[in-house]
């Protein structure tokens, strides 16, 4: 495994990390996701990446668990904050009260006393950027969390968070995106102002919900039990990627894959960490061997003229629109 420093700040994190966003707690069973973040510690994965919202917050309880026992200070562990996680109309958002209630709750469910990186998971525009950097402030002084990060944030809303956390002199260093070969919205004003600022990325969906590791096919249905069929685990996620134009194209990718000697997946992963401002690639895992077999793009470089014709094969369906970069307008 390769480190990389995130961000300008001096925390550095495993260049693969660990998430658990749609299998704990929900696509697999426990022992499976135990066995899951087995095989990451084994593979030398020290950052792992969670949300109070997903699986109703089950999966920040399976991580807790499956952690419970390492060696906290060896370890980065990152969870998130925005989406509901109750019934109530404060049990969301970046108010002042759902982020003091959430982050106790997370600490609670992961089984520890803080958090290395908290996350706000989208924009609040319904809460004054002042009161949520403010909260966020007070859970850094209390020891809560070392460091504060967004999560699908606008280069302008990066700009204006980063002179509050100036201002209030606590550690913004991190923003989680999308980022694949298809999916590059961030490459025209998030990256430079992230590099500008000194954020760094930690990317979701490297290999495009799946669709980069070749497994869907054109012209044939999804996979039996594939997150293409299965509604609970991101089906809507994946259904852009998913017609004939893009599939083929894809399948071009294998002979560029087996040229570098690399599965589709580990190309997928590996070419986003070819971007000097991607800290760390976010995995997820059904099966301890997908682990395994991701952990193997950490170090890969890819030479010009590899990622030259990648760009030349997927240029013609790669989204790049940064207004896709975007919150919901009013709290869900």
């Amino acid at each position: 495994m390769e480190f990389r420093h995130l961000g300008r700040s001096g925390l550095m994190v495993s260049e693969i990390s660990y998430g658990n966003w749609i299998t704990h707690g929900s696509q697999v069973e426990e022992d499976a996701a135990l066995a899951c973040v087995r095989a990451a510690l084994d593979s030398g994965i020290t950052t792992f990446d969670t949300a109070d919202v997903y699986a109703g917050t089950r999966a920040e309880s399976v991580l807790g668990r499956a952690l419970k026992g390492e060696r906290r200070e060896g370890l980065e562990i990152f969870t998130k904050v925005y989406w509901p996680t109750g019934p109530g109309r404060n049990d969301r958002g970046l108010s002042r009260k759902h982020i003091m209630e959430s982050i106790d709750g997370s600490l609670r469910r992961l089984q520890t006393d803080h958090v290395d990186l908290y996350q706000a998971h989208r924009y609040d525009y319904s809460t004054p950027l002042e009161e949520t950097m403010e909260a966020f402030a007070d859970v850094v002084r209390s020891g809560k969390a070392h460091y504060i990060g967004v999560s699908e944030w606008k280069a302008s809303q990066l700009r204006e968070a980063h002179a509050h956390a100036r201002e209030l002199r606590i550690p913004l260093i991190s923003n989680q995106p999308q980022y694949s070969m298809l999916w590059r919205v961030i490459e025209t004003e998030v990256i430079p102002a992230s590099e500008e600022l000194g954020i760094g990325q930690i990317v979701w969906s490297p290999m495009a919900q799946g669709v980069l590791s070749g497994k869907y096919l054109p012209g044939q249905p999804p996979p039996a039990g594939s997150r293409a069929t299965d509604e609970k685990s991101g089906a809507n996620f994946i259904a852009r990627f998913l017609n004939d134009d893009v599939l083929t194209r894809v399948q071009r990718l294998k002979p560029l894959a087996e040229q570098a000697g690399l599965t589709m997946a580990q190309l997928a992963v590996a070419w986003v960490l070819q971007n000097p401002n991607v800290a760390s690639a976010i995995v997820g895992a059904s099966r301890p061997e997908q682990v395994h077999d991701n952990v193997k793009a950490a170090g890969v470089k890819l030479d010009a003229d590899l990622l030259k014709a990648i760009d030349e094969i997927v240029e013609p369906v790669t989204e790049r629109d940064p207004a896709k970069t975007e919150s919901p307008a009013q709290r869900p």
